[in-house]
């Protein structure tokens, strides 16, 4: 039996030994084989070599190079299709999510369940506006989607085997991996944990990369936003409509020099509608255009610790690039 975790990484110079330290002290005492997977998401700091250096010190370290930064999303993307455990844990490495907990979803696991997420029921450290805009956001989610995806949850996950190769059959490019994972089904449960401050370092999670990951989520699950923008044409039809008449009814009294103001009110509202329509609907096109493209997630410059990839990279499919 063997149990792999997967850690995104990205200029966490400051923080990798220690992560690497509470995960060894987590999986040593487990009754399983484990390996560690770190995936080095094109960080320009001393990253990549701390973790050549664990992988050179501790026998089960992988680690997976970029040739450049392709966001949080394709790094665990990265880890998850290269992991070879019966189990798959996702964690961060700001150590934000406890390591400790990893202990308690296996044993959740072994009572059967393929999901075991972890569920924040309180996030220290936190400012009023990132807690508000997340409340928001999953409720936002709850009322679009078609899939019940769990709220006050990230990546941080057991997944069994099973769940792992449903996941390798979604290659799309925007991902949305909490979303993923809730759709595939199977049985699912949440440990309640209080989420801590980061350990060291800053967060490399602004929020312009989580309005992106918001709107993969929304777009990725969920067509409403097209019905919404038909439900807008029709009320926009039918405010035309009334205004048409109303403009009629003005000519017939002779109040022909009179309303300016409710003509500019008009022509600006309507612009205003067909453009954000027009924007909902170029998100779309613009991931089908993504989608048609075929481009690879990521590209990995280099891996090592992988013996059983025999030093060739894997594809965004799981299948080995000719060098």
């Amino acid at each position: 039996m063997l149990i792999s975790v997967v850690v995104p990484m990205y200029k966490e110079e400051a923080v990798a030994r220690e992560c690497h330290r509470r995960l060894s002290k987590v999986l040593t005492p487990l009754p399983y084989d484990s390996e560690i997977i770190y995936v080095n998401d094109g960080s320009s700091d001393g990253t990549g070599t701390i973790l050549n250096e664990l992988q050179a010190e501790d026998e089960r370290v992988r680690v997976i190079h970029f040739s450049r930064n392709f966001g949080h999303q394709n790094a665990v993307t990265a880890g998850i299709l290269n992991a070879c455990g019966d189990a798959v844990i996702l964690i961060d490495a700001d150590l934000q999510d406890p390591p400790e907990l990893i202990a308690q979803m296996v044993e959740t696991w072994q009572k059967g369940y393929e999901v075991v997420y972890g569920e924040r029921k309180k996030r220290a450290g936190e400012r009023r506006f990132k807690l508000a805009t997340a409340r928001w956001f999953y409720q936002l989610l709850d009322q679009l989607s078609d899939t019940k995806i769990p709220k006050n949850t990230g990546d941080f996950r057991l997944m069994d085997r099973s769940v792992v190769e449903a996941f390798r059959q979604m290659p799309e490019k925007n991902k949305f991996i909490r979303g993923m994972v809730s759709w595939v089904g199977f049985r699912q449960t949440a440990l309640l944990y209080e989420r801590k401050e980061r350990f060291a370092g800053e967060t490399h999670y602004p929020l312009r990369k989580m309005l992106k990951l918001a709107l993969d989520g929304i777009l990725s699950f969920s067509t409403k936003p097209l019905k919404l923008v038909a439900g807008l044409g029709f009320v926009t039809v039918l405010i035309s409509f009334i205004v048409l008449i109303y403009s009629i009814l003005q000519k017939f009294f002779g109040y022909t020099d009179q309303g300016w103001t409710s003509l500019m009110t008009a022509v600006t509202f309507f612009a205003g509608v067909q453009l954000i329509s027009l924007g909902i609907i170029g998100e779309y096109i613009g991931r089908i255009y993504d989608e048609s493209r075929d481009r690879p997630n990521y590209i990995i410059a280099d891996m090592r610790g992988f013996q059983h990839a025999k030093d060739a990279p894997f594809d965004p499919y799981g299948k080995h690039l000719p060098r």
